[in-house]
């Protein structure tokens, strides 16, 4: 019987081993260079159309009011005067996303919360917009354990007139003027009929409660600190 030297044996050996991985590495640093940036800009393109989607839902909720808000405001004006002049604060600013909403729950007129992970979607939950402001909504903890997809703060800035007669958005701040140039820090004192202002669309890092009423909430007026540059913006408006 003919010995196998083991000597003889075929394998790669330690120099061959070590170029190899150089060479995948290399290769996935070239792709990555490559595609990276790519894959950040559909990412963030997705994230805008998903914000931009939610836009339509904040101008409902800033012309409607809830059962549970007659308490509060008398109209739904009242409601957008407040909401508007207060986002300059991210303790007071608007959350926007989409939640899973439970068909068979309904509360204030709309779904409930769906908390399930075993749901089948279209029967046992529909995917519902939720807009809510920051210190403001007993519900919000809830619904955001229920989050589909990402979450978006916003801030609205009032549009004034420059001296070119431009709509600029004001700086941020308690209060809106009308276009005589006099403050007002409540809606009976605003003299105009309409609201027009800029809503500022930031990436929410963390879809979390927690992060919301903690490191959110302590951000002061610092929205580009604590969440970065805005997705987009729109110019949109309220009216009596």
């Amino acid at each position: 019987m003919k010995r196998v030297n083991k000597s003889n044996l075929g394998g790669f050996t330690l120099m061959e081993t070590l170029l190899a991985i150089s060479v995948v590495a290399i290769l996935l640093t070239t792709f990555l260079a490559v595609f990276g940036p790519a894959t950040s800009s559909i990412r963030r393109a997705i994230s805008v159309q998903d914000a931009d989607r939610l836009a339509s839902a904040l101008e409902h909720e800033l012309s409607t009011l809830d059962e549970d808000e007659t308490g509060t405001y008398q109209t739904a004006f009242d409601k957008a005067f407040e909401w508007i002049s207060g986002s300059s604060s991210l303790s007071n600013s608007i959350i926007l996303f989409n939640y899973r909403g439970d068909t068979g729950s309904i509360d204030n007129g709309e779904l409930s919360p769906y908390i399930g992970t075993e749901g089948i979607p279209g029967e046992d939950y529909l995917i519902q917009p939720a807009v809510r402001r920051v210190g403001q909504a007993d519900d919000l903890e809830a619904l955001m354990e229920a989050i589909e997809g990402r979450a978006f703060v916003v801030r609205m800035r009032q549009l004034v007139q420059d001296a070119d007669g431009s709509l600029v958005p004001a700086d941020a701040g308690s209060g809106l003027v009308d276009t005589e140039g006099s403050g007002a820090t409540s809606s009976e004192s605003f003299n105009e009929a309409v609201i027009a202002f800029q809503a500022e669309f930031y990436l929410l890092p963390a879809s979390s409660y927690q992060y919301v009423t903690g490191p959110l909430a302590q951000g002061g007026d610092d929205f580009e600190g604590t969440l970065g540059e805005p997705l987009f913006k729109r110019n949109m408006a309220v009216r009596r």
